[in-house]
């Protein structure tokens, strides 16, 4: 299927490994250009490289030879106005008139709430609510008056079922969908631009094997044990993988979305038991 987004511009954060590279890697072979952005300059340029390399002889849906992609790097930390100006600022890029933009920030810490301060609940917002909120601001406009734009937010699965030491990350991620939900249903929506969450559960990244290791030291058990058992819990028996969010993150940024907004998609193998 072509999605009809080739040759626009994308925002990715967090693209240098995990899911935002994934959605970077279904955007590069629809031949989106993007501008990736991290913290960790290294990887983010293995990563470009990769995206380059990958897509270096792209052709498209029909056929024919596409032409090549642009990838340029920010590495900066996307949570601060200085990061966010120097992604809007890259040479070679689209300034803000991004045509699509994927928000992505690592959670904060889980912990007992008890001993959260408010520099904690702040700094939580900070990433996870009000940093996704200021690209919304600075790109959305845009975006309304070429009559195309999407937004995808990469959330939690923790937004529909709360876990109980992830509190910072529950607050943080569920004031951003309540703002979604009324900014998506905007004006911006009749004028071409959707707004939605992607809410992934457990996916084979680094992050969540930091995680699988961190519960085996308090455990006893080996990281093996912890991921098959984890794996058990979960309807499709697996985990799931960056590539596979990848392409729903994609599909939500083509023309064959326009209708689709507002929306919180749960990507997790079944694993969230509710009907709604």
């Amino acid at each position: 299927m072509d999605l009809g987004i080739a040759g626009k511009w994308a925002l990715v954060c967090g693209a240098s490994k995990g899911l935002g590279l994934g959605c970077a890697r279904a955007l590069a072979r629809e031949g989106v250009n993007l501008v990736i952005n991290a913290r960790g300059a290294d990887a983010l340029e293995q990563a470009a490289r990769t995206l380059i390399a990958e897509n270096a002889d792209r052709t498209s849906a029909g056929g024919q030879k596409g032409s090549k992609i642009s990838v340029l790097t920010v590495a900066a930390d996307i949570t601060t106005e200085a990061g966010r100006a120097a992604v809007f600022s890259v040479a070679g890029g689209p300034g803000t008139d991004f045509d699509i933009v994927v928000t992505n920030a690592g959670g904060p810490p889980p912990g007992d709430f008890r001993d959260w301060e408010r520099d904690a609940w702040i700094a939580a917002l900070d990433a996870n609510m009000l940093a996704p909120i200021a690209l919304m601001r600075a790109t959305v406009d845009g975006m309304a008056a070429r009559g195309f734009g999407r937004v995808v937010n990469i959330t939690s699965s923790a937004v529909k079922a709360p876990i109980d030491i992830l509190g910072l990350s529950n607050g943080a991620r569920s004031g951003l969908t309540g703002f979604v939900a009324g900014a998506a249903r905007s004006p911006l929506a009749a004028r071409g631009v959707t707004i939605n969450n992607l809410l992934p559960g457990k996916f084979d990244t680094d992050r969540l094997a930091t995680t699988f290791a961190a519960a085996a030291a308090r455990s006893g058990q080996s990281a093996d044990a912890v991921r098959q058992a984890q794996m058990g819990a979960i309807p499709a028996r697996r985990l799931g993988r960056p590539e596979e969010f990848g392409a729903v993150c994609a599909f939500l940024c083509s023309v064959h979305a326009a209708y689709l907004t507002g929306q919180n998609l749960l990507l997790d193998g079944g694993a969230y038991p509710g009907a709604f």
